[in-house]
């Protein structure tokens, strides 16, 4: 099994940035892809970034294309999102998702393995 942990979620004022993190433990061979997406009250859970096993392919939302940053660091198992320019709308839960296969995608079907969530809240 593959157990994911995010974190660095918060309140933050409009234009402020956060990063998340999300750590990947257990049988983590098994992960390949990786992605953040997140899902406001009341709206179905959608694409912020994903990011292929070796980064040389990432998408990204166009709500959040130029201000979000995907990464991972292979050898920590971790995979990051720095957040800038931040928006009221961005007010969302942010999980982190892996899957086995090494291409990116921005289908949360397609995606395995979820992490429980951490929820950011820009003020504005």
């Amino acid at each position: 099994q593959v157990q994911l942990v995010e974190s660095g979620g918060g309140l933050v004022q409009a234009g402020g940035s956060l990063r998340l993190s999300c750590a990947a433990s257990g049988r983590t061979s098994s992960i390949y892809r990786m992605a953040w997406f997140r899902q406001a009250p009341g709206t179905e859970r959608e694409i912020a970034a994903a990011i292929s096993w070796s980064g040389g392919r990432i998408y990204y939302a166009d709500s959040v294309k130029g201000r979000f940053t995907i990464s991972r660091d292979n050898a920590k198992n971790t995979v990051y999102l720095q957040m800038n320019s931040l928006k009221p709308e961005d007010t969302a839960v942010y999980y982190c998702a892996a899957d086995p296969s090494p291409v990116a995608s921005m289908r949360f079907k397609e995606y395995a393995y979820w992490g429980q969530g951490t929820q950011v809240t820009v003020s504005s």
